[in-house]
């Protein structure tokens, strides 16, 4: 493997395929750093995206991505970020690797924060998730339950108390950041999630109790936008600033996917993931008096 691309995309969900691919036909030298702790390795089913069979689990969908980049011999390493910076180019750091960059393509996703509580780690994809929008469907006319304090929360609680019967937001022992109308706010401590074959039941540290068929996790900022502030890229809120070329303030940054805000879904992860790796590539191409 080089040390120097052209473009390294920080990412490898839907929004990170998709931009290598589009980069990659562009002409445009590409390396995908990334691993399988996102969203989508989480997401129990994906029936809303196009041209995927009916019950297509998220990891399944994701590793059908990662296969494209390897049929299209697109470099890729499995790992975490844990540094960028800028200074014309970009330089990209690993816990074992450095390189360079003419462009980099942030598509991390969200990071969402799970708390140490019993039983969640066990009930993802059974219960836990981590998108109101992707699987609150599944939960019409039945008691949910969101875990969060903040601004994330209460937009999920509002988007499930559509569907639901009754939706609780658990602070889990923290004061609440932003009041969701119409949903229920307990402040106890969780201790732990319960259940069978999916989750039934959240118990609190003082051993009462509520029954819920699911427990959606709301916690967290933007896995991105660490990156984007330290670079000196404007964000707007929790989310990256970009234009509608997905192009950052910064010279040679891009963002693509659920770190831009919106709709936390594929099919926009995949069409911003297309434009950012385009725009990437003429950028590159720029560069070089092409």
């Amino acid at each position: 493997m080089k040390n120097s691309y052209d473009i390294i995309i920080i990412g490898m969900g839907p929004a990170g395929v998709s931009a290598a691919l589009y980069a990659h036909r562009a002409g445009s030298d590409v390396l995908v750093i990334g691993g399988e702790s996102n969203a989508l390795a989480k997401a129990e089913k994906i029936d809303n995206y196009y041209g995927v069979p009916k019950g297509t689990s998220g990891p399944q969908l994701f590793e059908m991505g990662v296969n494209q980049l390897k049929d299209n011999n697109i470099d890729t390493l499995e790992g975490q970020v844990v540094s960028i910076e800028w200074y014309g180019d970009f330089g990209v750091k690993t816990v074992e690797n450095s390189f360079t960059a003419k462009s980099v393509i942030l598509a991390t996703g969200t990071q969402r924060r799970a708390p140490k509580i019993e039983g969640l780690k066990d009930f993802e994809g059974r219960g836990v998730s981590y998108c109101a929008v992707c699987d609150g469907f599944f939960y019409r006319g039945k008691t949910v339950a969101v875990l969060g304090e903040g601004e994330y929360a209460a937009e999920e609680a509002a988007y499930l108390k559509n569907l639901a019967q009754k939706v609780y937001i658990l602070t889990n022992g923290k004061a609440p950041q932003k009041i969701a109308d119409g949903v229920e706010y307990i402040d106890k401590k969780l201790a732990q999630i319960k259940g069978e074959a999916t989750v039934q039941q959240v118990v609190f540290e003082d051993g009462s109790t509520i029954d819920t068929s699911g427990v959606f996790v709301a916690e967290g900022v933007a896995g991105a936008g660490d990156f984007a502030r330290k670079l000196g890229a404007e964000l707007s809120g929790n989310s990256i600033a970009a234009d509608e070329k997905c192009a950052t303030n910064i010279p040679g940054l891009y963002a693509a996917g659920d770190n831009l805000g919106g709709m936390l879904q594929v099919a926009k992860a995949v069409y911003q993931g297309a434009v950012a790796g385009s725009e990437s590539a003429k950028y590159v191409r720029s560069l070089k008096g092409n």
